[in-house]
C-alpha cells in the first residue's frame, strides 16, 4: 500500500467480529485513512448467506466512498449453528458442510463479486480476505476438520481465480488470502490449545503490516500473518 498517503479509503467487512473490530480500530488510528467503512450483519445487516444484502451494501459503499484503497474481509466461521469441526469423516453431515461452504467460501466469493469493482483503478488497491492455514492441501498432515478445511481450500481457489480476472480491469489490484494465526476470539476459543495465540489487536497489526508490504506482483497469493507464503 502507498506509504504516507493521506485520505485513503477502506472498507472492513465483518467489522463487529474479534479480528474485524481490531482491524477497524487499527485503520482508524492510521493517519493515512480518512474513511473507514464498517460493515457486518450485526451493524449494517450485511449477511454472507443473502446476496441481496451484499449487493445493497456494495451499492451504498460505492455511493458514499467511491473508489477505495483497501477492502478487508474479516468474515468466517469455525463453529456454525452450534456445529464445530468434525474430527473424522464418519461425522460429516451434509447440512453442516453446506453451511461451512456458505460462510467460508460462497460468502467471500459474493463479496468479491460485488465489492471488487470498488477498488481504485488509478493506483495500488488491496482486497484481503481471511483464510486459514488448515485450508492448505499441501500442508495437511493431521486430517480432520474436513468441511472447514475444504471450505477454506475452496476460498483459496476463489481468491486465486478472482485475482486473475480482476487484474484485467484493475492492473494494480492485489487480491490475497491471509492466514491470521490463532487469534483469541470467540471463533477460536474452544480450539486454541497447543497453539501460539495472538490478541486481536496484535493480529490486526500483523495482518495490516502484510497488506502494507504488498505489490501487484503478489495478487492471488496465500500469505501468513508474518508475510510468508503458504503452499496451496
Amino acid at each position: 500500500m502507498p506509504a504516507g498517503e493521506a485520505g485513503m479509503k477502506a472498507i472492513v467487512i465483518g467489522a463487529s467480529g474479534g479480528i474485524g473490530s481490531a482491524v477497524t480500530s487499527a485503520l482508524e488510528q492510521d493517519g493515512r485513512y480518512g474513511d473507514v467503512l464498517k460493515l457486518s450483519r450485526a451493524q449494517t445487516g450485511l449477511d454472507l448467506t443473502d446476496e441481496a444484502t451484499i449487493r445493497q451494501a456494495a451499492i451504498a459503499a460505492r455511493d458514499s466512498l467511491g473508489a477505495v484503497d483497501l477492502i478487508f474481509d474479516a468474515t468466517g466461521g469455525l463453529e456454525i449453528n452450534g456445529q464445530g469441526p468434525e474430527k473424522t469423516i464418519r461425522a460429516i453431515d451434509p447440512g453442516s458442510m453446506a453451511q461451512q461452504f456458505a460462510v467460508n467460501a460462497i460468502g467471500p466469493a459474493l463479496l468479491l463479486k460485488h465489492f471488487s469493482p470498488l477498488l481504485r483503478k488509478d493506483g495500488l488497491a488491496v482486497f484481503a480476505t481471511l483464510s486459514a492455514r488448515v485450508g492448505s492441501i499441501g500442508d495437511n498432515r493431521l486430517g480432520g476438520w474436513i468441511s472447514y478445511r475444504a471450505a477454506k481450500a475452496a476460498l483459496n481457489q476463489i481468491v486465486r481465480t478472482a485475482a486473475i480476472e480482476i487484474a484485467r480491469s484493475h492492473p494494480q489490484a492485489v487480491v490475497v488470502a491471509l492466514h491470521p494465526g490463532t487469534v483469541d476470539t470467540q471463533l477460536s476459543a474452544k480450539f486454541n490449545r497447543n497453539h501460539e495465540v495472538f490478541a486481536p489487536s496484535q493480529a490486526a497489526v500483523q495482518l495490516l503490516a502484510v497488506v502494507d508490504g504488498l505489490d501487484a506482483s503478489q495478487t492471488g497469493s496465500f500469505l501468513a500473518y508474518d508475510g510468508s507464503v503458504i503452499e496451496w
